[in-house]
């Protein structure tokens, strides 16, 4: 099922898209909700970020072949941080490019939507608090990682954290998918999340001990080499197998 948030004259709501029809929800996809008795064409409204997560919880060097590529040593346990929802946004929305920095890159990730409040679950029980996946752009300001020393600054600018298009439910197998980013036409990162150095039930469990995470909260997974800059102009699209694309576009 693929689950979307839309708007449509000016209000915003939770639906299901079956091929190209909207089918609104009575309310989020957690609890108690309800498909409503009218439809709408998918051209009829406009994507808007699946989700509205209280906070982003990504990972740093959670892909083997990005840790090789950045010359750094594989983490001996989960290297999280956080992005602020305001940072979040939705299919073609565009990113817009800071003044304070002068390289911003992209960064494609399989992200798992949280559907029930979760903590301190163990790994075996974890993936019963998933309400699906969807695509994440963990846009970054190279430039003031490298200076700052720490994330916060370079990851958490508004629309550095485009979310989409929908949340996928029917994910069988979530350590064993696609990823990809493709720059103006040309694939730029290709791996899978059978790199990853921890995966999904193991990601949820170490969180949900730390902080407890919320439904419509989204941990981003990590990011696979070949993550590289974007300018003005850029189109940037992100592909998560069986989830589908998110496209953006870089906008000063």
């Amino acid at each position: 099922m693929r689950l979307i948030r839309f708007a449509y004259q000016g209000r915003s709501h939770y639906g299901v898209l079956d091929d190209d029809v909207v089918f609104p929800l009575t309310g989020p996809p957690v609890g108690d909700f309800a498909l409503l008795k009218y439809c709408f064409s998918l051209s009829e409204v406009q994507l808007l970020a699946p989700c509205e997560p209280s906070k982003i919880i990504a990972l740093g060097l959670n892909y083997r072949d990005h840790a090789a590529e950045m010359r750094m040593a594989l983490p001996t346990e989960p290297l999280i941080f956080l992005k602020p929802s305001t940072a979040v946004i939705g299919p073609s929305t565009p990113i817009v490019y800071p003044p304070q920095s002068h390289r911003v890159d992209y960064e494609a990730e399989l992200g798992v939507v949280i559907g029930r409040p979760v903590s301190k679950v163990s790994e075996a029980k974890a993936k019963n608090y998933i309400l699906g996946y969807t695509c994440v752009n963990d846009v970054t300001a190279r430039d003031l990682q490298k200076k700052d020393g720490q994330f916060t600054r370079s990851k958490s600018f508004d629309t550095f954290c485009p979310l989409g298009p929908w949340i996928e439910t029917d994910i069988a197998d979530p350590d064993n998918l696609v990823v990809e980013a493709i720059l103006n036409g040309e694939r730029r990162q290709h791996s899978t999340t059978q790199n990853l150095v921890f995966g999904v039930a193991a990601l949820i469990s170490f969180i949900s001990h730390i902080m407890t995470l919320l439904p419509g909260d989204v941990i981003a997974t990590g990011t696979p080499s070949g993550v590289g800059p974007m300018q003005p102009g850029d189109h940037i699209e992100i592909r998560v197998e069986g989830v589908g694309s998110l496209h953006n576009h870089v906008t000063r």
